[in-house]
């Protein structure tokens, strides 16, 4: 019976390497993709010259430049990193047809039984480094080992630039003497608690009691347990098809201008419905979230009386329910965002009013010119105050 074999490919400082691949001057400097320091925001991503700052991913902004002033800030651009993203799950699709996806810029692949197109795993591994490195220009790290878990450590291990493959039946040698902080799963609180326990290797979680942990982190803890010694049986799954679609935005200031609500909250409006029209559905259910200065958030939803996927009956029932929460709530927004759900497939009536064919027709030719040139290219007359922002 074969020796299973996961691997974990994990493309390295995703949204800088692509920076980085297309300006060539940005290479080798600390560089930081979020946006201007000056504006409220997250670093989003770090060149690795930028984490020795100790900058890293969710960190303010501004912090991140008082840490590194002469870092080199980005806007980014997520529509290009989109692009990359599905060249770089083309590539490993060639390799295996089992390929679950895990954001843009990382995957799992099944690759039990490969080794004899390859020659070995291993082979396999650099191959596909290879070519992420040849076809997109950036480079990526791989783990190889028995299971995901293990799989993805590993390429932790392996980076920047790297691969690292675990023998079978060395796994829990291999974890032991790693920090419980490498482990997915483990966040900040899990770790302080389990640190104040004195476990601070997964060595030693592998090694406590099943019931005294269960104790300390519920029904969590029998999960934690397999994984430290290695086991973990989750399969490589396909992606499964998404039951909703939603943007949302945080403004740089907190605001209460209608006209601009109004505007930002069209913006999304057609990004969703131009999603839901390149995958060939419609939705049922429409969603607002609004979150307050205070950090208060409400969500509001309405069901529609039939599917759709237009642009104008998805904004107009979104600002339908934003009206309502702000005209009885006059805190500042800080938070906006648009979704939808209940998908159904595109077969409809054949349009007899001739209004909504018209904007049918219309949205059929923005979502020509925006797949061309970019979303930002063309814009409605609601989004249109918001020009200065593409």
């Amino acid at each position: 019976m074969a020796i299973r074999r996961v691997m974990h490919v994990d493309l390295d400082a995703f949204f800088v390497s692509v920076e980085q691949s297309l300006r060539p001057e940005l290479k080798s400097k600390p560089v930081i993709v979020g946006g201007k320091p000056e504006r409220r925001g997250v670093v989003a991503a770090a060149s690795y010259e930028a984490r020795k700052f100790g900058i890293h991913s969710g960190m303010p902004l501004l912090s991140a430049k008082h840490l590194c002033p002469q870092a080199v800030f980005i806007e980014g651009n997520h529509r290009l990193y989109r692009e990359y993203s599905e060249k770089f799950m083309q590539i490993l699709s060639d390799f295996s047809p089992f390929l679950e996806p895990m954001g843009l810029d990382e995957a799992y692949l099944e690759v039990t039984g490969f080794e004899s197109l390859h020659g070995s795993i291993g082979e396999m591994a650099l191959k596909i480094r290879r070519r992420i490195t040849a076809e997109l220009g950036i480079n990526a790290s791989i783990g190889i080992a028995n299971s995901k878990v293990v799989a993805k450590i590993a390429t932790e291990r392996a980076k920047p630039n790297g691969q690292c493959e675990v023998p079978a039946g060395e796994e829990a040698a291999f974890l032991a003497p790693l920090d419980i902080s490498i482990m997915p799963g483990i966040g900040k609180k899990t770790e302080y608690h389990l640190k104040s326990l004195g476990v601070n290797t997964l060595g030693k979680l592998a090694g406590i009691p099943a019931t005294f942990l269960k104790i300390h982190l519920g029904t969590y803890a029998p999960y934690l347990l397999n994984a430290a010694a290695g086991i973990d049986n989750r399969p490589v799954e396909m992606p499964a098809e998404a039951k909703s679609i939603s943007r949302e935005t945080t403004f740089e200031t907190d605001t209460r201008n209608h006209t601009f609500l109004e505007a930002k909250l069209g913006y999304l409006s057609e990004k969703i419905a131009a999603t839901l029209r390149k995958r060939g559905k419609q939705a049922r259910v429409v969603q607002i979230k609004i979150r307050f200065a205070d950090f208060t958030t409400l969500t509001r939803q309405k069901h529609l009386n039939h599917p759709c996927s237009g642009n104008q009956e998805i904004f107009q029932t979104a600002l339908k329910l934003m009206n309502g929460i702000l005209d009885s709530d006059r805190r500042s927004v800080r938070l906006l965002g648009v979704g939808i759900s209940d998908f159904c497939g595109p077969e409809k009536q054949l349009e007899i009013d001739p209004a909504r064919a018209r904007l049918e027709k219309l949205d059929a030719s923005l979502d020509k010119i925006r797949q061309k040139y970019g979303f930002g290219s063309v814009q409605t007359g609601r989004t249109y105050k918001l020009k200065d922002l593409f």
